[in-house]
């Protein structure tokens, strides 16, 4: 139903995830991000977004990606049905797949990326959205975004996709959280807002709201006359 894909890059310090599905509303249902904990994208055939805020909060309060993923799902017995991964704040990772995973089911973890999906139309989805990102030049939306152009030209959800996502979080600037519930051409419509939310006047107005480095910050006054 569903390929997600979660990063973060070292040299930026950002994190990013970024989701598809041939169903509706997939940001809703599966990116889950905070600046002071990471990053998690929770599917399946029952998915559970539970255990996408629970990874959040246990990865806040210090246990790494892998041990709050293997701690969580190891105690839902529905977890046959669900996929869950999650990227903790120093980059490490952790990642599940149910065994009643509709194939294709897998996920790949490495450090600093996870990729997941299940429904999928081939072996070499995942493998595509873990290149495609990584081959990508531009900032990190652009670079998520690549990832899922690559996965869906891979055959991607043998249904199609109706739905895409993408999360972006850094301390020093507020997140950037874009979803397209429902389109026939989601990753296109994907980008169309993407390239609105990073032009003049939307991303002039994002310089004077707070963020996690500055929760105070604001537009300046304006010099007396």
């Amino acid at each position: 139903m569903t390929f997600s894909l979660l990063v973060h890059d070292r040299e930026t310090g950002t994190y990013g995830g970024a989701a598809a599905t041939g169903s509706l509303c997939v940001g809703g249902w599966v990116l889950r991000g905070r600046v002071d904990s990471g990053l998690s994208a929770s599917q399946g055939t029952a998915p559970s977004t539970i255990w996408g805020e629970e990874v959040l909060d246990a990865m806040r309060d210090g246990e790494p990606a892998a041990d709050a993923v293997a701690r969580l799902t190891g105690a839902d017995p529905g977890r046959a049905h669900r996929q869950l991964a999650a990227l903790d704040l120093t980059g490490g990772t952790g990642a599940f797949t149910g065994a009643e995973s509709l194939p294709v089911a897998h996920h790949m973890a490495e450090p600093g990326l996870v990729v997941a999906g299940n429904m999928l139309g081939g072996d070499g989805v995942l493998p595509a959205l873990r290149q495609g990102y990584l081959d990508a030049r531009g900032d990190m939306a652009a670079r998520l975004l690549a990832g899922l152009r690559a996965a869906d030209a891979d055959a991607s959800d043998y249904r199609g996709l109706q739905s895409a996502a993408l999360l972006v979080l850094h301390p020093d600037h507020p997140p950037l959280t874009l979803r397209i519930d429902y389109a026939e051409a989601p990753l296109d419509a994907l980008e169309t807002l993407l390239t609105r939310a990073q032009g003049a006047p939307y991303a002039d107005w994002l310089d004077v709201v707070p963020v996690a480095s500055d929760r105070s910050r604001a537009p300046k006054k304006a010099p007396a006359r």
